[in-house]
């Protein structure tokens, strides 16, 4: 499948902008199954764009601009050939070995929460991958979809006690649970071409991988229940969100900031017409 992605970004502030620099990881490499054809990257500010690999393999660029700025426009645009893998996350850029992906972090440290669920709806499972499609579709079942109680900082446990989240949310507490029975487990980060024929998107979206035995790294989207295939965009990897962020970065001056994001994910019209 050749899917079309358009994503915007507009910082705003209530006072001119002296410097804005930020971290992008808007850019996702090949794979297994996961051909880029074509991306590029820009802003309407005259700027320097300097592109490099963060630890984990994924490609960065480092936005800086310096001037008098009200606002900002970043944008990526680009296509992206996919293929149905079944999940399997293979030939992608890998820094470390698996078991690094156990280690905690503040947004997927196991609470008591965490704990119980894993293990309960687990604990008939002794198959690694039954227990990964298990603990996927528990997730499904267990969270609602809830854009209100939850932000970038919230945490697996705080998510799961809410029973409600966002994708990421989702991710978290699935990365969060698999940890707890000793799989590692990594966030991912990208676009997800939904079924519904919707294109326009208020942000990316999130799902996790998990290494399993004889497979290697499989990629589970616990907020449908699937294995992530020819309908996802993977973009960046990491321990949680905060490492996979597709911006993050500061600013000098410029009073308050506000943030804007529209993202379009769209099979491509050549594609559509056959």
């Amino acid at each position: 499948m050749r899917i079309r992605i358009r994503h915007k970004t507009i910082y705003s502030y209530s006072a001119p902008a002296s410097m804005v620099q930020q971290v992008l990881r808007l850019t996702p490499r090949s794979h297994t199954g996961h051909h880029v054809a074509d991306w590029r990257i820009g802003s309407n500010a005259d700027s320097q764009l300097k592109r490099a690999e963060d630890a984990y393999g994924n490609i960065t660029h480092t936005f800086t601009a310096s001037g008098n700025f009200d606002a900002i426009e970043l944008y990526v645009e680009g296509h992206v050939e996919t293929f149905d893998t079944l999940g399997v996350v293979a030939d992608a850029a890998e820094r470390f070995p698996p078991m690094l992906f156990l280690r905690e972090t503040s947004l997927t440290k196991p609470g008591a929460a965490i704990r119980a669920f894993a293990h309960d709806v687990t604990q008939n499972r002794s198959e690694p991958l039954e227990r990964m499609h298990t603990l996927m579709e528990a997730v499904f079942k267990t969270m609602v979809f809830d854009a209100d109680p939850t932000h970038t900082l919230t945490s697996a446990e705080e998510a799961l006690t809410l029973g409600r989240g966002v994708c990421q949310d989702f991710a978290h507490i699935m990365i969060a649970s698999a940890r707890t029975l000793g799989v590692p487990a990594r966030y991912a980060g990208g676009h997800f071409l939904r079924s519904d024929g919707a294109e326009e998107q208020a942000a990316g979206h999130a799902w996790m991988e998990a290494y399993v035995p004889a497979l290697g790294w499989v990629a589970f989207d616990p907020s449908h229940s699937v294995c992530a295939g020819e309908m996802h965009v993977r973009v960046a990897v990491g321990p949680d969100y905060l490492a996979a962020a597709p911006v993050r970065g500061q600013f000098r001056g410029g009073g308050g900031e506000q943030l804007a994001v529209s993202v379009q994910v769209s099979q491509a019209l050549d594609q559509q017409q056959n």
